[in-house]
């Protein structure tokens, strides 16, 4: 089994609203996951994490998406500065 940390579609119709979560790679978008993780409101543009939650799937081997990925990056700029 591959966890993967993805966006799950949210909101209503054209409002989206995503929570990232850790997911098995052959589930639904929106289907059956492991664990919520963070969220990404693009009206916003507001992203939150877990960081608990987010380096413990991190550590254990969770492939991140391309989106996902820089999210984290750009949270991780803006946490810092």
């Amino acid at each position: 089994m591959a966890v993967h940390l993805r966006l799950a579609r949210a909101g209503a119709k054209k409002a989206p609203f995503y929570h990232i979560i850790a997911t098995d790679s052959r589930s639904p978008r929106d289907g059956k996951f492991l664990e919520q993780v963070g969220s990404y409101d693009p009206a916003g543009p507001k992203v939150s994490f877990d960081d608990v939650k987010l380096e413990k799937w991190l550590k254990n081997g969770a492939v991140p998406t391309v989106t996902v990925k820089n999210l984290i990056k750009s949270h991780k700029a803006a946490s810092a500065a």
